[in-house]
């Protein structure tokens, strides 16, 4: 049942990531893509949910940056969907949406340095200077794309919000 869960889990972590990079472009272009935002945060909660069985016997590095993730993606979700983004929540959404979607990539940096043949032999431990510089580098790009994203999105506020 595992391996099952597994599939399901990275097939749903690949939407969640792929899903995201488009809401991403919407906040940085200044307009929202209501359905692939909806896509993104439901299937990035689902990739935080699904990743706790993942093994179950012991709490591991990845769950605490599940629990970071799912934290991070109820405030997007609150306020997106409560708050529609008036005022202060216009940037704890932007800050939260983003930063979720760089917890999943970064946990997918990982995994591809631990499951793909042709980056395991380059980063066996995880601390050789090439898996330091490629999540240096992941974590520059969001933090860019975080500001970048901030300063760009101003959505129209709902009359009464």
């Amino acid at each position: 049942m595992s391996e099952k869960l597994l599939v399901i889990h990275v097939i749903i972590s690949l939407i969640g990531i792929a899903s995201g990079v488009v809401v991403v472009y919407g906040l940085l272009t200044g307009k929202p893509h209501g359905g692939w935002t909806a896509v993104f945060l439901a299937t990035t909660v689902l990739t935080s949910v699904t990743g706790f069985p993942l093994p179950a016997t012991q709490l591991l590095p990845s769950h605490i940056v599940g629990i970071i993730s799912l934290v991070l993606l109820a405030v997007a979700i609150v306020a997106l969907y409560v708050y529609h983004l008036a005022g202060a929540w216009r940037w704890i959404y932007v800050a939260s949406a983003v930063t979720a979607l760089y917890l999943n990539v970064f946990v997918g940096v990982v995994q591809s340095f631990q499951k793909l043949a042709f980056l395991k032999p380059l980063a066996p431990t995880q601390s050789e200077p090439i898996f330091i510089v490629a999540q240096v580098a992941v974590l520059a790009l969001f933090i860019a794309l975080g500001i970048l994203a901030t300063i760009r999105f101003h959505p129209e506020v709902k009359a009464g919000t």
